[in-house]
């Protein structure tokens, strides 16, 4: 009889990290290339299978009926497969080893910042300086100026910056999801009685940016409880760091913000957990690693490289197993400089949310590498709901440009594939539909929106 191990696909099941030896090494970088490379490709393979069959028993019954070549193909009719796992493998002269990547303090960058204690740079041939910074306004400035070779990025940023929004336009890719969940609404312990959202008109609320799923989120969710969110409340960009002082002192009511300073703020006794994102939109994606299009351009081998330590880090991340020791590595000053205990609660998904009630959400932070189009669909139709954008938007042109880890429609067609038309799918948030073929009919579903 077939039991869950038989499927190879499941994205779910532990991968153990075996090198040559065949000892499994824990947390430790696989002493082996070719190694860390087969991981690497079994991963992506496993999030897109279960993208495609997100049911179980549907996605078993599949793979028990085509086997393992013909579910190969269905993964590249939908997103070029091939072209991730040649860039997985792709091992060209590095044109720039000692590199300079910026991060904001939380744990949404947990891939990008493990695999500095864990050695995944170091192991392929890169320097990387991580560069902890204050809010998301000063990561675009340095961007902006090429202080920084890469970034830990909101995943709305980099449309926002090759569009010009709020800056000078810099083409920008996302080359990485870097979480997906790993958010949540944290009140003051002052409105513990005060949980109905119709009811919080006046409030204030922190934001970290205007281009981020944070602000997108606590829009949606104050428009479904018949809020307008730039006349019934007041929102008010906090960097992340500063999101727990501002509670206590009482300069917010509120934020929407990400980990770990929801918990944090549970953790000092001044605010509770009302709603994590995942009940907004479950496995909507926060943050992102990206690039310039200048970057990936002059130095595409430096950029495979650091393509390989992240995609390797996300696969170590989404492992469950895996997580109180990357609360550990990444807890010290240099990195989040939180506790450990705090960490470990965000990460493993247990923990106290301040009411009274410890709750077990062990996908209450996630870790899918993958930057769906439609993400960037959604993500566009918002700023379009709220002013950011004027005018037509040409959606999928955007998001196929903007969202991509290289051209790699361009490689698949160099490599003799024929080029999937892209990487999208449908999604619920709020129980509502998202069809990323029908951006305008969605926007005008809403009877709240920055004209009304």
């Amino acid at each position: 009889m077939s039991t869950a191990h038989d499927d190879p696909y499941d994205a779910d099941r532990p991968l153990r990290l075996r090198c040559a030896c065949g000892q499994v090494h824990g947390d430790a970088v696989p002493s082996c290339p070719s190694d860390a490379e087969q991981a690497s490709q079994r991963f992506i393979e496993r999030v897109l299978v279960k993208a495609l069959f997100p049911d179980d028993n549907t996605r078993r019954h599949f793979l028990r009926a085509v086997g393992r070549n013909t579910a190969r193909a269905a993964i590249a009719s939908v997103l070029p497969l091939a072209s991730l796992q040649a860039m997985a493998q792709e091992r060209g002269p590095l044109e720039k080893t000692k590199l300079k990547v910026g991060f904001v303090p939380i744990t949404c960058a947990t891939p990008l910042i493990m695999a500095h204690p864990m050695g995944l740079y170091r192991a392929q041939g890169l320097e990387v300086e991580l560069v902890r910074t204050p809010g998301w306004g000063a990561v675009r400035e340095r961007m902006l100026k090429n202080e920084y070779d890469a970034s830990h990025f909101l995943s709305p940023m980099p449309l926002a910056m090759t569009l010009g929004l709020g800056s000078p336009a810099m083409p920008m890719n996302v080359a990485t999801i870097q979480n997906i969940n790993g958010q949540a609404i944290t009140l003051a312990n002052k409105h513990k009685n005060n949980r109905d959202p119709h009811n919080w008109k006046g409030l204030r609320f922190g934001i970290p940016f205007e281009y981020s799923m944070h602000n997108f989120l606590l829009r949606y969710y104050l428009a479904e409880a018949g809020l307008h969110p730039d006349k019934d409340v007041q929102l008010v960009i906090v960097p992340p760091p500063e999101m727990v002082s501002q509670l206590k002192a009482g300069t917010i009511d509120g934020f929407l913000g990400p980990d770990p300073f929801n918990q944090r703020a549970v953790f000092d006794g001044v605010g509770f957990i009302h709603l994590l994102s995942k009940q907004i939109w479950d496995g909507h994606p926060c943050c992102a690693f990206g690039v310039s299009d200048a970057f990936t351009a002059q130095a595409p081998n430096t950029f495979a490289a650091l393509y390989r330590a992240i995609i390797n880090s996300s696969l170590m991340a989404s492992i469950p197993q895996n997580r109180e020791a990357i609360a550990r590595a990444i807890a010290p000053a240099p990195y989040l400089n939180q506790p450990v205990e705090v960490l470990t609660d965000v990460l493993v998904g247990k923990f106290d949310d301040g009411l009274g009630t410890v709750r077990s959400m062990p996908d209450r932070a996630s870790f899918d590498p993958m930057p769906w189009q439609s993400m960037a669909v959604w993500m566009l139709t918002q700023m379009k709901r709220w002013g950011y954008v004027k005018g037509p938007v040409n959606y999928q042109q955007i998001a196929e440009q903007v969202f991509m880890l290289t051209d790699a429609k361009k490689q698949m067609s160099q490599a003799g594939w024929r080029p999937p038309e892209g990487g999208y799918r449908k999604f619920k948030v709020m129980g509502k539909e998202f069809d990323p073929t029908q951006p305008d009919a969605y926007l005008s579903s809403f009877s709240i929106s920055r004209s009304a």
